[in-house]
């Protein structure tokens, strides 16, 4: 007989009541190899998160290699995937999302200087529909990195707010979700807001600053809750090789390049003219140290880091902006409908040297997306907003890939901000896609695509209640929380030397979407409320000056190139008759028309097509098979089958009548052929029921009326 040691697992178990619901945190029960794991139950929610990183750094980078997975598997709500293959595939959009709302406030954590690579992992392996996965995810990937020897200065701790009849609702149930008017996520370190991602439903200002201070106060709680893990099982961090540019060399360059040169390399409003100024710079650099093998590999990243410095001092100290605007000043604006003829909408917004057009298609509603995700409540979508940023738009050359992280999370944040304003089903039963191409880029793609997809809404006739505006807040901190500046419409050189990069969109009465993505260790509320209310300030501006001259109001039309769409509503129990036999009847009416038809269960039809002749053709036709004959009236159909006795004619897909060989003419007719031939149409009166209760139809009465 095999004999073997029994292995005892010892673990710790930590827990606190976190908005009602238990969050339990297992420490050493599981994935010990990784350098920090916990395993997180939040309810019945059961997520592994691990946080692991290489022994070196990773050659020849100038950025922290940082990799964040969130694993979604269909096991965790008892579905098997769909497929060949019966394996999850791809990331979801769900999951992308996700990487990125974990990514943004964890990794400016990590130092500055680090370059080990580190993968933040997400195993996703049971699933409470009332205890959001997500979070779970956000905690557990917070607690990993914080326990572990990974330098991370956490802990940080994330809160989901709801509003729910005007009441905020922490970590809101499956059911407060779908009746809430906002999905607004905080991520906080001990002082400060370090994240904030937001949809709303038209939330006033005041209301959302109360909200994301509601959830700072609760993450309080986690982070002290966080700190008693740490102090049982936190690991010492362990020491790393810092890749930061040596002194020494940006001594050498300051002597080559004066502060005044390197100022005047980068103050123009023109992008390509402050790239070829910095590339000339890089290679007088490389000339004088040719000789340098060890400095001349860092060229780049100490270049980068001096025009960093000089931009912040430029805006922060002289409050001059590299293209000479003023703080609050917006770029140069314009807005353009219809440039695409035959698309069904079509809308161009630019802002400066950032330029967007987002087309508009509009479909019937069968033609909404399918999920197949976590989430049971959400199991398609209507509305699908499309991103997409090409290598040309920042004058560079690389293959397409398709949609990045970055694609997809622009997108969505889009998306997010235009969902509140789009028509119901029952006033536009319509499946919606935009799509914005970006054309051209230097800073916040994201709110000017949110720009351009009103206008190609409104063209293409689809009734949004209310325009929608986005703009971008930078920000340039100095040595302490009250030496800062908050820009208005950051272009990408203040994106990328500045601190934050502060999105919100919006119309005249409330935000609509938020994301916030920054740089340093959290920010202050009097920051979040300027950035706040001065982005409130531009999207009205852009509104009133921009948007409406532009077009005020939604066409009261879809326009000739798109579908048109009629709903009627028939007795459910005749769907079937509606259907026939293997689709028969209803592929007849579609083959006859050139329409689309949808049926749902409740006896509510769809017909959608081009020609508004042949929907009135297909609905009419559906008329007659669902409806009673009336008698007396006047029908129009075609001959299908000639007998001795009389002709049937059809008067709709599968539903036809007698005509008798007697009521064919106002004379005697001995033969039916005489008169009649197959495929005639021909009009004919509704005599109402014979003795056997079948409807009969005459041509002579309906001739002699």
């Amino acid at each position: 007989m095999t004999k073997g040691m029994i292995k005892k697992t010892e673990f710790k178990t930590f827990s606190m009541d976190l908005a009602g619901r238990p969050l339990v945190v297992e420490i050493g029960r599981v994935a010990a190899q990784a350098n920090g794991a916990a395993f997180m139950h939040y309810g019945d929610t059961v997520v592994l998160s691990t946080a692991t990183a290489s022994e070196k750094p990773r050659d020849g980078i100038d950025f922290f290699p940082l990799s964040v997975e969130y694993e979604e598997k269909l096991y965790a709500v008892g579905k098997i995937p769909g497929g060949f293959n019966k394996r999850e595939g791809k990331a979801s959009e769900n999951s992308v999302l996700t990487c990125r709302v974990i990514d943004r406030p964890m990794r400016p954590l990590f130092p500055k200087d680090y370059r080990n690579d580190v993968t933040l992992n997400n195993l996703v392996m049971c699933v409470d529909q009332d205890c959001s996965p997500e979070l779970t995810a956000m905690l557990g990937s917070a607690i990993a990195a914080t326990i572990s020897d990974i330098p991370f200065d956490g802990p940080c701790a994330t809160t989901q707010v709801g509003l729910v009849n005007g009441e905020f609702v922490f970590n809101p149930t499956a059911d407060q979700k779908a009746a809430s008017d906002l999905a607004l996520t905080v991520a906080s370190t001990r002082d400060k807001v370090i994240m904030i991602e937001a949809g709303a439903n038209e939330v006033p200002e005041d209301k959302m600053i109360e909200a994301i201070f509601a959830a700072h106060e609760l993450n309080q709680k986690i982070i002290a809750f966080i700190d008693t893990i740490v102090a049982e099982c936190g690991k010492e961090k362990h020491t790393y090789t810092s890749c930061g540019v040596p002194e020494e060399l940006m001594n050498a360059i300051k002597e080559i390049v004066t502060p005044e040169a390197m100022e005047e390399a980068v103050f123009t409003d023109v992008k390509q003219v402050r790239e070829e100024n910095i590339r000339q710079i890089k290679d007088l650099l490389a000339e004088k140290f040719a000789d340098n093998e060890e400095w001349l590999p860092l060229i780049d990243d100490a270049v980068y880091q001096y025009q960093k410095k000089t931009v912040r001092k430029m805006i922060l100290k002289d409050h001059k902006r590299p293209d000479g605007r003023a703080i609050n000043e917006i770029r140069p604006l314009a807005a353009e409908v219809d440039i695409l003829p035959r698309t069904h909408g079509s809308g161009m917004f630019t802002r400066g040297q950032t330029q967007i057009c987002t087309v508009t298609t509009l479909a019937p509603m069968s033609e909404a997306q399918r999920l197949d995700g976590l989430d049971e409540a959400e199991t398609s979508k209507r509305y699908m907003h499309h991103y997409n940023f090409p290598s040309y738009s920042v004058g560079e050359t690389k293959p397409s890939r398709g949609p990045g992280r970055r694609e997809i999370g622009h997108g969505a944040l889009a998306e997010r901000a235009l969902l509140p304003v789009l028509p119901s089903v029952e006033e536009f039963p319509y499946a919606i896609r935009t799509v914005s191409e970006t054309f051209e880029s230097n800073g916040s793609t994201s709110q000017a695509s949110v720009c351009a997809s009103t206008l190609s809404l409104m063209a293409a006739g689809v009734p949004i209640k209310k325009q929608v505006a986005g703009i971008s807040c930078g920000l340039v901190t100095g040595d302490s929380d009250d030496d800062y500046l908050v820009l208005t419409d950051i272009q990408g050189l203040e994106d990328f030397f500045g601190d934050m990069d502060f999105k919100v969109a919006g119309t005249h009465d409330g935000i609509t979407a938020i994301q916030m993505d920054i740089k340093i260790h959290g920010l202050t509320r009097a920051i979040i409320e300027e950035a706040i209310y001065k982005t409130k300030e531009a999207r009205e501006f852009i509104i009133n000056e921009v948007l409406t001259p532009c077009i005020a109001q939604p066409r009261t039309e879809v326009g000739a190139y798109a579908p048109k769409i009629i709903q009627i509503q028939i007795d459910p129990a005749k769907i079937g008759e509606v259907v026939g036999q293997k689709g028969k009847v209803i592929n007849q009416i579609i083959d006859e028309t050139h329409v689309k038809i949808d049926i749902d269960d409740d006896g509510s039809v769809s017909i959608c097509g081009i020609s508004k002749d042949d929907i009135g053709r297909a609905v009419k036709m559906i008329h007659m098979i669902v409806d009673e004959f009336e008698e007396g009236r006047i029908y129009e159909g075609t001959v299908v089958s000639i007998k001795e006795f009389g002709a049937f004619v059809e008067f709709a897909p599968g539903k036809d009548g007698l005509v008798h060989i007697s009521k064919l003419a106002n004379k005697r007719v001995n033969k039916v052929e005489d008169v009649l031939s197959l495929g005639d149409v021909v009009k004919a009166k509704c005599m109402g029921k014979d003795k056997m209760g079948r409807v009969s139809f005459s041509i002579r009465d309906a001739v002699e009326q």
